[in-house]
């Protein structure tokens, strides 16, 4: 068996930002990613700007006979051009408003007195104090977010604060997805006598569509070599990975194997990892008829294994990188904490763990007491995975590697 280093190697090494791109209103860019630099058409703030409610000055004016008592020449709100600011007099401004040419510092108000229409500044100000200047966040001509960002909320603010009304951005990855076991059933259908209700078609597509997939799910397929078969060589036509869920291990029943081996080819099955060891990757071929020459001749196919939290670990440590990868990112591993274990585990095991944890008050890890890979509740329960190396029992109070949901659900 791989281990999970050589595993999740031999996945990245397969992956290549997938062609075609879009422009699309920036409104709509939420995690899709740039297909191009966003560069600055301009400065910003475009002008020199108010921090404060306040009055604009010329420091001079105060420096020069201690004048405190000045008139108010003008009253400048955002989104008004001011007039120059009359030298021995005051400008009333509000946050965000222009700075008037002439002055170069802002009195909040606070530290002032008006009457009528004159003010007395009880503060002797730099200059430049409460002045945001132009360019301060950004210059023209700058880039602010290199092709292969995947777009935040933040950074779609960041794109509209120079102008951009569209992105141009990667198409969205296509994923087909399908699942296996005679057993499953949907949540509304009757539970047969030895049947379960198919948990990993709502958890992996909302992972897939979570990252901005494409998806297509073509549901439950029969325990039949065959119709693995068929729906193989149908999802290998218009998506760029087919994902399936259960069948590979190495019982009678498990299909899904031995039909991406007849359809395409297996580069990796195994790894030694708990939970989680039955993973393969390998491509499905397309068929011959297809039209466009620019297409690739196979399809990317990853095999998750059946069990709740062996199918969500193995997507997230493996599946996710692989899928940013393939929607062009360039920086796909999760950041890990280095954590204190408030627990002992002083059984080791011979495969790299994942073990579902939670961060406590007080800044420790706590462990869900039951890490069997059919335990769903864990998933939810915990904040991340501990990653645990091989051979390797825990002793409370030893520092752990610690990879939180946060980095491995955006």
């Amino acid at each position: 068996m791989l281990s999970t280093a050589e595993a999740l190697a031999t996945l990245l090494s397969a992956a290549s930002p997938i062609p075609g791109t879009e422009s699309i209103p920036t409104l709509d860019a939420l995690n899709r990613v740039l297909s191009a630099d966003v560069t600055s058409p301009l400065d910003v703030p475009p002008m020199n700007t108010s921090s404060m409610d306040g009055y604009a000055i010329r420091t001079a004016d105060l420096a020069t006979d201690g004048k405190r008592r000045l008139p108010v020449s003008q009253r400048i709100p955002a989104g008004h051009a001011p007039e120059p600011l009359k030298p021995g007099t005051a400008a009333r401004i509000f946050t965000g408003a222009t700075v008037p040419p002439g002055a170069d510092a802002i009195v909040m108000q606070e530290q002032t007195e008006a009457t009528g229409n004159e003010v007395t500044i009880l503060h002797s100000p730099a200059p430049g104090e409460w002045i945001t200047a132009q360019g301060a966040d950004i210059r023209s001509g700058s880039t602010i977010l290199p092709a292969g960002t995947r777009l935040t909320p933040q950074a779609l603010g960041l794109a509209a604060s120079v102008g951009c009304a569209e992105l141009n951005v990667r198409r969205r990855v296509k994923v087909a997805v399908f699942f296996t076991g005679d057993e499953l059933t949907m949540p509304g259908e009757p539970l047969k006598p030895g049947a379960i209700y198919n948990s990993n078609r709502f958890t992996l597509r909302g992972l897939l569509e979570k990252l901005g997939c494409e998806v297509t799910d073509y549901g439950i397929v029969p325990d039949k070599l065959d119709a693995t078969r068929a729906t193989l060589r149908e999802a290998a036509q218009a998506h760029d990975l087919i994902l399936t869920c259960g069948g590979v291990s190495v019982g009678e029943e498990d299909h899904v194997k031995p039909a991406v081996e007849a359809e395409g080819r297996l580069s990796m099955w195994q790894i030694a990892m708990k939970p989680g060891k039955p993973l393969a990757f390998g491509a499905v071929r397309r068929a011959a008829q297809q039209t466009d020459a620019a297409a690739s001749a196979e399809t990317f196919f990853i095999g998750l294994p059946g069990n709740p939290v062996s199918s969500f670990a193995t997507f997230l440590l493996f599946v996710r990188p692989f899928v940013l990868l393939l929607a062009g990112m360039q920086t796909v591993a999760p950041r890990a904490l280095s954590l204190r274990a408030d627990f002992t585990q002083k059984k080791a095991d011979r495969r790299n763990e994942f073990l579902r944890a939670r961060i406590n008050p007080a800044g420790g890890l706590d462990l869900f007491p039951n890490q069997n890979s059919a335990v769903l509740t864990s998933t939810v329960w915990g904040d991340g995975l501990i990653d645990n190396p091989p051979n390797h029992a825990i002793s409370a109070g030893e520092t752990v590697r610690f990879i939180p949901f946060s980095e491995l659900l955006n």
